[in-house]
């Protein structure tokens, strides 16, 4: 997976980094091309090692919301989304990519869903970001959508989470509240914009890093001799053309 650098989604992470109370919040958003590395490569040599080809099926675990309703079939239970063996190889590579101190390699099917809907993905986001941002979330949000959605157009984009136990890496360190994190793949593209989100406890992030995160997010810089330019403070995004 190469990540693909963009100025607009680095202010827009920056911005993620939200203060509030008595926990922070730490976000990115990321784009990154399917295209395999080297060691990549040799991942998937092993991932496909069992003899299941790309196209095999792997179930998938329900969207955690329990407001969201499977479908039912007589005695035969929940129904389960699946996922194709390359798709889910894709996924988990996002994850070594983004978290490159850390293995997925092992990541089962079923730490991941697929979302039902985008409406029902915002929503989610909207009601984490909005309890610890407000008024800053809000202004934000526009912003956000609008540049997922110029990376990878999202009507045409299959949405997946991955939700594993806030014991496993990188989400088990001592002060994780709760965290999301969603994979909006557009197979057309060969593109994956990954958007994570964690809320740490105050008491367990650095004061010193804090104070220094906090106050750049604060400063405004703009240079107007450049065609594009992001602009943020402690309160907005806004995309200067």
């Amino acid at each position: 997976m190469k990540l693909l650098e963009s100025g607009r989604l680095e202010a827009l992470s920056s911005a993620l980094s939200i203060l509030n109370g008595d926990s922070a919040v730490q976000g990115r958003v990321e784009s990154y091309s399917c295209k395999m590395a080297g060691s990549e490569k040799a991942f998937y040599k092993r991932f496909t090692a069992d003899g299941e080809t790309s196209k095999d099926l792997q179930a998938l675990s329900p969207p955690e919301s329990t407001a969201y309703s499977r479908s039912f079939s007589g005695d035969e239970g929940m129904l389960c989304d699946t996922i194709s063996r390359k798709t889910l190889f894709y996924l988990i590579a996002t994850l070594n990519a983004a978290f490159p101190d850390y293995d997925f390699s092992m990541t089962k099917s079923s730490e991941f869903s697929a979302e039902p809907s985008l409406s029902w993905v915002q929503n989610a986001v909207d009601a984490a970001l909005s309890a610890v941002g407000g008024m800053r979330w809000r202004q934000l949000r526009p912003a956000l959508w609008t540049a997922i959605e110029d990376e990878v157009q999202l009507p045409d984009c299959r949405i997946y989470s991955y939700n594993p136990d806030l014991t496993s890496d990188p989400f088990g360190e001592p002060g994780c509240l709760w965290a999301f994190n969603y994979f909006f793949y557009n197979r057309k593209l060969k593109r994956i914009v990954f958007f994570t989100c964690r809320a740490m406890s105050e008491y367990s992030v650095n004061p010193l890093q804090t104070a220094k995160r906090y106050s750049a997010i604060q400063k405004t810089k703009v240079d107007v001799s450049q065609p594009d330019v992001y602009q943020y403070n402690a309160l907005w995004v806004e995309w200067i053309v």
